[in-house]
């Protein structure tokens, strides 16, 4: 389950991180302002990706016990 959570927040760093650098709108000067932009889009990105990946662990499971 930890390492399920650490890939998933790598994977929410990398997108983070590409997202804010192809950004084309013009810079804020304060840096506070720019940090915390980058970390509330991380959680935001973070917490859609961990909803769809433990949902589709949790549908199929429960097909599986359906099945049998």
């Amino acid at each position: 389950m930890k390492k399920k959570i650490l890939n998933i927040l790598g994977i929410s760093l990398i997108v983070t991180t590409v997202g804010v650098v192809m950004d084309g709108d013009p810079t804020v000067p304060g840096v506070l302002l720019r940090l915390s932009e980058f970390f509330l889009m991380f959680g935001i990105v973070f917490l859609i990706l961990s909803v769809f990946y433990f949902g589709s662990l949790f549908i199929k499971s429960s097909f599986r016990k359906l099945i049998k």
